[in-house]
């Protein structure tokens, strides 16, 4: 019986629903007259094929005979189904990778049908559409195509699609369409977006302190170190000092005037430092070194600040600070440590170069080259966010790759930040004052890490590095080096694929902080 006191079925008859054994009737009866799930078993599969078979071959007379193809028969491809209340299969559509090869993140949709009694007002092929759009971006898709029929483009534009260009399916008028995916410009405009107009005010105060001081000079500031104005305006000609000195913005580093020391200054998510301290106190290392190695300079030492909830939590944090300074061969000078405080961690590290390598060194025309590290995989409680290649790696293969840019001096580089390979890349373009375009299917990945996750996450020791052309690769030992795009004129960043189409990534600049 129902807390309603209403008979219920037996377990044997049919599953019990919630809603129902809490007495919700209202909540049921407003349920939605279709689900929408994936097909995995034989009998949905057929069933979607019939309906696919009774619209596109009897009813519209689009394919003699069957409209099977390839991508039915690719294992890869997902199809989508509609059931109503009695578990009958009423539409569907199918979508995947659009060719054999590794998938790179470019999939289709299509084979959308609707049974004939379930057409109308209940919207199951707009809520199909919408489906197949959400697996594709949680699939880690960069690009999601679908060549519908010229009636149904008013739909599709509808629910948020562009129209591409006009062509012909079996004799009749077709329209290439693509859903927009964001995913790579979202989280630029989240993680660096804000920098430009946030760091506005901080030459000025330089400026001041330097007049207020003019026998010493104002030290750089870490990361991302400004010179002059955001915006590119020069706000102090010839004053040194002026958040990074001339040459360099937004810079993984800060020459400091008058020395050939680089400053670099990294914090850590303080939700990462609570509930992965020792992985929180490694990364506080990896970041900052990684950050020199982009300047082309070798780490001098480690300065921290750990703020912790108790003794135990500080010293989970240290353990991880300390196990990845031995690892990296760098030692930490001092710090601060509070306790009894929310979860905090900061880093400051300081190499050494006579010759910085700047990130705004691009010009347009240099191919850009990615040297990534792809051993390890996702940390655990980070699928898709973190990829760890560090924490097994030893201490030479680890300095080798360190040390990479510094060998090869490159016109400009760039350790690969939060805002992933294609923000970073808009970073480093942005400081040259160009654009750039990169090529999905030469990127160096891990098999396991798709498209979208790989160009938008933590990869651990990912350099971007422009140069000009036949220019040697970087001797980084174990990590794996490709040209994969080159800087244009222009800004933002495209994705370039293996059929030519070039799709947003970035439109604009990235950090609003201007050229080197």
């Amino acid at each position: 019986m129902y807390l309603d006191g209403s008979a219920a079925p037996s377990l044997a008859d049919a599953p019990v629903d919630i809603l129902a054994l809490l007495g919700d009737h209202s909540t049921l009866a407003r349920m939605p007259a279709f689900r929408i799930e994936q097909a995995y078993h034989t009998a949905e599969l057929a069933a979607y094929r019939r309906l696919r078979r009774e619209t596109f071959v009897h009813e519209q007379g689009l394919f003699a005979g069957h409209d099977l193809d390839d991508r039915d028969a690719d294992p890869r491809t997902l199809v989508l189904v509609a059931k109503d209340h009695a578990g009958t299969v009423i539409g569907g559509v199918r979508l995947g990778p659009v060719a054999d090869g590794p998938d790179i993140g470019w999939w289709a949709g299509g084979r959308l049908v609707v049974a004939p009694g379930a057409r109308g007002p209940h919207g199951i092929g707009a809520a199909l559409v919408r489906a197949a759009c959400a697996r594709a971006e949680t699939e880690g898709v960069l690009r999601f195509d679908a060549t519908v029929q010229a009636r149904n483009e008013v739909l599709f534009k509808r629910l948020g699609w562009r129209s591409v260009r006009g062509t012909t399916v079996a004799h009749t008028p077709h329209v290439l369409m693509r859903w927009p995916i964001g995913r790579i410009a979202a989280l630029a405009a989240a993680t660096k977006s804000p920098l430009g107009p946030l760091l506005a005010a901080l030459p000025a105060a330089a400026i001041r302190a330097f007049g207020e001081e003019p026998a010493g000079g104002v030290p750089g500031v870490g990361g991302p170190a400004v010179t002059g104005a955001p915006g590119g305006a020069d706000t102090a000609p010839g004053i040194p000092g002026a958040l990074g000195g001339a040459g360099f913005v937004g810079d993984d580093g800060a020459p400091v005037p008058g020395t050939d020391v680089i400053a670099a200054c990294d914090a850590i998510v303080p939700s990462m430092v609570e509930r992965d301290p020792e992985w929180a106190g490694w990364c506080s290392v990896l970041v900052n070194v990684n950050d020199l190695a982009a300047m082309g300079a070798s780490p001098l030492g480690l300065l921290d600040a750990v703020g912790a909830r108790d003794v135990a939590h500080a010293r989970r944090i240290l353990a991880g600070l300390a196990r990845a300074a031995a690892a990296y061969g760098v030692p930490v000078l001092g710090g601060h440590t509070q306790l009894g405080v929310p979860a905090a961690l900061s880093v400051t590290a300081l190499g050494r170069t006579q010759h910085p390598v700047p990130g705004g060194g691009g010009r347009p025309g240099h191919a850009v080259r990615l040297t990534a590290d792809l051993g390890g995989g996702w940390r655990p409680g980070y699928r898709g966010r973190q990829w760890d290649s560090s924490s097994h790696r030893r201490t030479d293969e680890l300095r080798t790759m360190t040390g990479a840019v510094a060998a090869a001096r490159p016109a400009a580089a760039k350790d690969v930040s939060m805002a992933g390979i294609a923000g970073t890349l808009g970073m480093l373009a942005e400081a040259s004052g160009c654009g750039a375009v990169l090529d999905v299917a030469a990127v160096p990945r891990p098999r396991t890490a798709s498209v979208g996750d790989w160009l938008t996450c933590f990869p651990g020791f990912a350099m971007l590095t422009t140069d000009e052309i036949g220019a040697p690769p970087l001797p980084a030992g174990p990590a794996t080096g490709a040209v994969c795009g080159e800087l244009t004129e222009g800004q933002g960043v495209g994705l370039r694929w293996p059929d030519g189409e070039i799709t947003e990534a970035v439109t604009s600049t990235v950090t609003g902080m201007g050229t080197a």
